[in-house]
């Protein structure tokens, strides 16, 4: 069930996302940067909805939905409460690390002896 609620949600998302890119912008004109009504008023009257600000709507309100839906079944998801909590703790042997052999200091072929 959760998968396929999953799978709903992407799909609302992608198609939520396609929708509102193709919607144009309200007040976009020139005389909206400057403060003056334009044809188009972000508060103004509106006309009747276009298809794409219903389909925006519908997905918005899918979208919600489903995101809910899906924090739901996370909350009720009984499982480990840490991440770490199923995890065996390492076998290492307690042996002490013993450090590699040193070797002998060089002295370099072209240098001469110091007085």
């Amino acid at each position: 069930m959760t998968i396929l609620i999953v799978v709903i949600h992407v799909i609302v998302c992608l198609f939520l996302i396609g929708v509102v890119l193709l919607q144009s912008g309200k007040s976009g004109d020139l005389a909206a940067a400057f403060g003056g009504q334009g044809s188009q008023t972000a508060f103004g009257p509106r006309g009747a909805a276009s298809v794409l600000s219903r389909a925006t709507t519908w997905s918005a309100i899918v979208f919600m939905l489903t995101s809910i839906t899906l924090s739901i079944f996370a909350a009720r998801k009984t499982g480990p409460t840490s991440v770490l909590s199923g995890v065996k703790p390492s076998q290492t042997k307690s042996q002490p690390a013993t450090p590699a052999p040193s070797a002998p200091p060089t002295v370099p072929q072209n240098q001469a002896p110091q007085n």
